[in-house]
């Protein structure tokens, strides 16, 4: 290996610069005992960490165990072959966002936002599209020249398409919390697949889906055109918005 391979390799670091310690937390169907400790100190070791100290168990109620570990690994990162999606537009502020919709579309940018299945939990919706916003940004309500609709929790895709159809939407954007046997990526297919089938691929809107559990890599699996990820704010999904309309060919409304 060169000086300059080895450089670019990383090793996590926990005390000491390149000592390798890493925290690994974790469930076990196990009640808490000595036993259950035991357990989760051998997984770690079929995992790579040696030595490996159980330095939290918590019950969580009577049959599972939450675990914290902390040891050592011995693997190394290297970052350069990292596949990740980066940016690939312009942040704006929203005072530009209304100027490039005004420009563009000669009409306000027309949002439709729900949590689609049997998933309740607005936040990640509500961060996006209501006024209020998330990490001191303002949603997109506040943007005067975008139009949000808000169906809020629990909506079906039937209903999320009839909505979109009925308000000539440009964007649908969806938030997905729940995973449990993947719930999201089959939501999300069902979702993609109701929209190409009732749209003609020149008026179909944007598909846009969110949530702390979607990898951001997989819009072209999942059909959709952006996946966002957790730590997402109004602004970039704004951004976003603006740049595929100023990318896209002109449609008359």
């Amino acid at each position: 290996m060169s000086d300059t391979e080895d450089k670019r390799l990383l090793r996590p670091y926990g005390d000491t610069t390149g000592d390798g310690m890493v925290q690994l937390s974790f469930t076990l169907p196990m009640p808490h005992s000595k036993v259950a400790e035991g357990a989760a100190e051998q997984l770690a070791h079929k995992m790579g960490m040696d030595p490996a100290l159980v330095v939290h168990a918590k019950p969580m109620g009577p049959d599972f165990t939450f675990f914290v570990v902390y040891g050592r690994v011995h693997h190394l990162v290297d970052p350069s072959i990292v596949e990740v999606v980066e940016r690939d537009y312009e942040l704006l502020t929203p005072k530009e966002v209304n100027a490039a919709v005004k420009e563009r579309l000669r009409r306000r940018l027309v949002v439709v936002g729900a949590c689609i299945g049997t998933d309740a939990h607005t936040v990640g919706i509500d961060a996006i599209l209501n006024i209020k916003g998330f990490a001191g940004e303002k949603g997109l309500e506040y943007y005067r020249e975008l139009k949000v609709v808000n169906l809020g929790a629990q909506v079906s895709v039937p209903q999320l398409v009839e909505r979109a159809v009925a308000e000539k939407a440009d964007a649908v954007l969806v938030s997905q919390v729940v995973t449990q046997r993947d719930a999201h990526l089959l939501n999300t297919r069902e979702m993609s697949a109701a929209f190409r089938e009732a749209f003609p691929p020149a008026r179909r809107p944007l598909l846009v889906v969110g949530g702390p559990r979607f990898d951001e890599k997989m819009a072209g699996e999942l059909g959709v055109d952006r996946v966002f990820s957790r730590g997402t704010t109004p602004g970039e999904v704004a951004s976003f918005l603006v740049h595929r309309i100023a990318t896209a060919p002109a449609v008359a409304s």
